[in-house]
């Protein structure tokens, strides 16, 4: 899985049906970079920042426009496709991640 690193968090476009899994809230165990550790899952639903989140995103990782249906080849949010998205599941999963053990 991909992801954008923010601070001392995890971000994701949470597209899909891998998502289902989660628990928002829960705790689970990931290896990242080679190391296990306890990720938390934030979903984020909010439109305003869902789109400020995947700006953000979109600046350290070009490639996400290509696999978000909504973002226009040229970076531009569809706002509209954001919202079917948001009404159809889409969110962003925000990972707080636990020191290391």
């Amino acid at each position: 899985m991909s992801y954008v690193v923010d601070g001392d968090v995890l971000l994701t476009p949470g597209g899909g049906q891998w998502k289902s899994n989660l628990r928002d809230g829960e705790a689970i165990t990931a290896r990242i970079r080679g190391q296990k550790r306890r990720i938390t899952p934030e979903l984020v639903r909010d439109p305003d920042e869902v789109e400020r989140l995947l700006r953000l995103m979109m600046e350290r990782n070009r490639r996400l426009t290509s696999f978000v249906p909504f973002i226009k080849s040229d970076g531009q949010i569809d706002r509209d496709g954001l919202e079917n998205a948001l009404a159809h599941g889409f969110c962003i999963v925000r990972w707080h991640v636990d020191a290391p053990r």
